[in-house]
């Protein structure tokens, strides 16, 4: 969405050109985490200019005033697809001025047919900017300032009709996928707003959807209820070893090992390894699932596997990354024959095989930031980061490293850690060289 941001659920044709215009939080999450990513990776302008727009579209809209993330938007509004995202020509000239127009209209096809049931136009790019800036004869910081100004002016134009309508459930599960979506983001972008987003969806979690040790799947005008399912259970967890990258506290530790001991006390088959989709005490189905290939989400059994192995990691607590061993063990035959549809489970495979590098980094507060933004530079998806400011409570014995004045850095893989380091420069050649004595 040119306009608002985010992204719409699918396309409906050969080309890619229209969408579907329903938006789903479970894409919105694990595309915001790719964008990032992608931008971190390239520095492309657009990666970053996505991302910004997509965790701002999530605040905007998707997130309820007790801190959870809703669930979609959708397609239709005034029971016509697309009603609230497609154009007349004549209106969008209408409201900008003539250099706007032009930037506008030839870098979004309104120069061109219309191209939604032939009467609209849905804003898609078509031609690259600076090649718009060549047409005009234009330098291109101008017409990225038209743009930006046009994009400003429709979006306000479009605000302004019948929205679409929002489906207000909160469901654990794409709540997870939105805070380590969000997390990741605001890791990668030094955002902390976007970081205290996804930790208001995960206290409005704890504090509303976890009774009695349990989740409980989905809230909604004030009432939450159904047991929680695996994909509840896993994509929460991998969400909070997220977030406490992004900023660590003592309470999300403390969540993650609940979720993980009940997916281990609930769900795990004790005989052949791996998670049903349903707790032991759900009622009773006339099948009992245990998917494992990725769909729409990912496996619920691969990102289970995946944050056991990571929390294992953090905590010393080898009944997790046993857990997770039984859920490839189980699932290999399948993965090896048709790796497509098993992407997650196979990234938790590359770290059993080689378990991924953690940086504990303990000091004064404020002493941490520099120490983590350069390590946020870094891409290295298989590398846990966590700053722990000094005087930090309830801590494993592994993240429990001593805090001095100055800041100390610990770089472990699996049980193993180097000695600590106490210069920046000498921890970032360290991790860029892979080294671990």
């Amino acid at each position: 969405d040119h306009l608002g941001g985010g992204f719409a659920r699918y396309s409906v044709d050969q080309y890619w050109m229209i969408p579907h215009f329903e938006k789903m939080l479970y894409d919105n999450g694990p595309l915001l985490r790719l964008c990032s990513d992608a931008w971190l990776i390239t520095g492309a302008e657009q990666f970053k200019q996505v991302a910004q727009e997509t965790a701002a579209w999530v605040m905007r809209e998707m997130q309820s005033p007790e801190g959870g993330y809703y669930s979609t938007i959708d397609a239709d509004s005034e029971h016509e697809e697309g009603k609230f995202y497609v154009w007349l020509r004549e209106d969008a000239r209408q409201y900008l001025a003539s250099e706007e127009y032009a930037v506008t209209a030839a870098l979004y096809g309104l120069d061109g047919p219309a191209n939604f049931e032939a009467s609209h136009w849905h804003l898609r790019i078509v031609k690259p900017l600076p090649d718009v800036a060549q047409q005009f004869a234009m330098a291109e910081d101008t017409a990225r300032r038209h743009l930006a100004s046009a994009r400003q002016k429709l979006f306000v134009e479009r605000e302004k009709r019948i929205h679409p309508g929002r489906d207000e459930k909160i469901l654990v599960s794409w709540n997870g996928l939105m805070i380590k979506g969000m997390a990741r983001a605001g890791i990668v972008f030094e955002r902390t707003d976007w970081i205290a987003s996804a930790q208001r969806a995960v206290d409005f979690i704890r504090r509303v959807m976890w009774k009695g040790g349990r989740l409980l799947a989905t809230y909604k005008d004030g009432r939450a209820h159904l047991n929680a399912y695996l994909d509840d259970y896993a994509f929460m967890l991998d969400g909070l070893i997220e977030l406490m990258q992004a900023e660590f506290r003592s309470e999300d530790l403390a969540f993650a090992q609940d979720l993980a001991n009940v997916l281990l006390g609930q769900f795990e088959d004790k005989t052949n390894g791996g998670f049903f989709f349903t707790s032991h005490d759900h009622e009773k189905l006339i099948q009992r699932a245990k998917p494992s290939h990725d769909n729409a989400t990912p496996s619920g059994n691969a990102v289970a596997a995946l944050a056991l192995q990571r929390l294992a990691h953090l905590t010393g607590d080898l009944r997790y990354s046993s857990g997770a061993e039984r859920v490839l063990k189980l699932f290999y035959p399948q993965a090896a024959q048709r790796q497509g549809g098993f992407s997650s489970l196979m990234g938790a495979l590359a770290e059993h095989l080689e378990p991924p590098e953690t940086v504990i980094l303990r000091g004064p507060a404020d002493a941490l930031a520099p120490w983590k933004q350069a390590l946020a530079r870094l891409y290295a998806p298989h590398r846990l980061v966590l700053a722990i400011p000094a005087g930090t409570q309830k801590l494993t014995a592994i993240l429990d490293k001593p805090a001095h004045d100055v800041v100390n850095a610990w770089v472990c893989r699996g049980v193993t850690c180097m000695m600590p380091i106490s210069d920046l420069r000498e921890l970032l050649e360290t991790c860029q060289s892979g080294r671990i004595d």
